[in-house]
């Protein structure tokens, strides 16, 4: 048996090295030659601006590009996006209008409330001025990753959203093109890799910087992106995708099967678990993708996956299913059991409910964000959301009724501290000396 096949027992063998190994990912620290790659990039963007930009896209792109051609002409938009065929056009479409009404509800309200002595507190809520898109490009073209990152931002009211590319993406690519189109981004560039994420979070004298980089890439985006965080605002710093299920008799095994070939064909570093209170069933699951593997375009790459990521564990209970799930903090899970599960107990980036809920419906169609935390940080954060463009604002107004009441009790706290200008700040209001 391979140790793909293998099936393990939690919480028994919870502590096994390569259930750890498989479960837990590897240390997220990005290698140091990428790093010391991606600062240089960096300082030389900063520094040279245009000059950098261009010479990094003929080394890594090949693309021999100038100041006036960096950025795409709508006409090329136009032209590729005209190639797109009518049904891949209207599912397009159909995803923006799902993803929008899905994302429309996040957007918050300002609020005030009173305050002593007539005072009032207020927090705002505002978008950001500006946003750049990454989509990437290497193994495919994904038109779902401009959707899914562009319509949080216009919901949320950004004034002005960018995409940056690889040179030739949206040339070459009608479903890219038509998903620029049709969400009216109007401003793209040619320009990848860690120099794109530098040109967008120091600006250059072609492209105007702005204040939230989203989207994902290889290890050198990341890093950028990683490197940037403070001047810019980022989503993430994703690792490899990931998906537990948890499933039982009530669910097809060929159907498991395609869910996990589904995740595994993202990547071979994707991460795929399935996790079953049934031996039988996990076993019937295995026969199923053997039999399914030569049927798949991609099925090196799964193969490869789930040598390298793929796990199976057998669990005695829900309950421990339930504690497997909080235990990893995946990025995707699917919950296709008989037992009723609270999905309030569990931490996931995303949660899929029920037989007929694949993980695929959520990255292209559904209307929530395939954009989703990884490598167990769905512990603290979330999907990208409207909130991921806005910035929060506290607002104090103050009478004099209410420093007199206030002002002492605070200047209090300012003489422990003792921070004296403080104090004398505020018992200036008050009344006091």
């Amino acid at each position: 048996m391979s140790v793909s096949e293998r099936i393990y027992r939690w919480p028994e063998q919870r502590d096994d090295a390569d259930v750890r190994a498989r479960l837990t990912p590897a240390d997220a620290a990005l290698p140091d030659h990428v790093v010391h790659a991606v600062r240089e990039i960096l300082e030389q963007v900063r520094t040279r601006g245009d000059d950098a930009v261009l010479e990094y896209g003929r080394r890594f792109d090949g693309a021999d590009l100038t100041p006036e051609t960096l950025r795409v002409e709508p006409e090329a938009i136009a032209r590729s996006a005209a190639k797109a065929p009518p049904a891949l056009c209207a599912a397009i479409e159909r995803a923006i209008d799902n993803v929008r009404a899905f994302h429309s509800p996040q957007r918050p309200s300002s609020y005030s409330v009173p305050a002593p002595g007539g005072g009032e507190l207020s927090l705002l809520w505002r978008p950001v001025e500006s946003a750049a898109l990454y989509v990437p490009g290497g193994r495919a073209a994904y038109p779902s990753t401009v959707i899914m990152n562009a319509v949080p931002a216009q919901v949320a009211g950004v004034s002005r959203v960018m995409a940056l590319t690889v040179p030739g993406m949206v040339e070459d690519n009608p479903a890219v093109a038509r998903a620029i189109q049709a969400l009216g981004i109007e401003e793209v560039y040619r320009v990848a890799g860690a120099q794109g994420v530098a040109a967008a979070a120091f600006g250059t004298r072609t492209i105007p910087s702005v204040d939230v980089i989203v989207g994902p890439g290889n290890a050198y985006v990341a890093a950028a992106k990683r490197e940037v965080y403070g001047r810019v605002g980022i989503d993430s710093v994703a690792g490899p995708s990931e998906v537990l299920i948890l499933a039982d008799e009530s669910v097809d095994p060929a159907w498991v099967a395609q869910d996990l070939i589904a995740q595994a064909e993202h990547d071979p570093l994707a991460r795929c678990v399935l996790a079953s209170t049934s031996e039988p069933f996990l076993r019937a699951v295995h026969a199923a993708l053997a039999a399914r593997l030569d049927e798949e375009p991609r099925a090196a790459i799964v193969r490869e996956a789930w040598r390298d990521h793929g796990l199976t564990l057998l669990a005695p209970d829900v309950e421990a299913l339930v504690e497997l799930t909080n235990a990893m903090g995946p990025e995707h899970l699917q919950v296709m059991l008989q037992e009723p599960v609270d999905v309030a107990r569990l931490t996931a980036g995303a949660i899929f409910v029920g037989k007929w809920a694949p993980t695929a419906a959520g990255d292209y169609i559904a209307g929530p964000n395939h954009v989703l935390p990884t490598g167990g940080t769905s512990r603290f954060s979330g999907p990208l959301g409207v909130l991921s463009f806005m910035r929060p604002t506290s607002v104090l107004r103050a009478t004099e009724a209410m420093m007199a009441e206030l002002a002492e009790p605070g200047a209090a706290i300012a003489d422990y501290e003792q921070l004296a200008g403080h104090a004398r700040a505020l018992r200036l209001r008050g009344g006091g000396r």
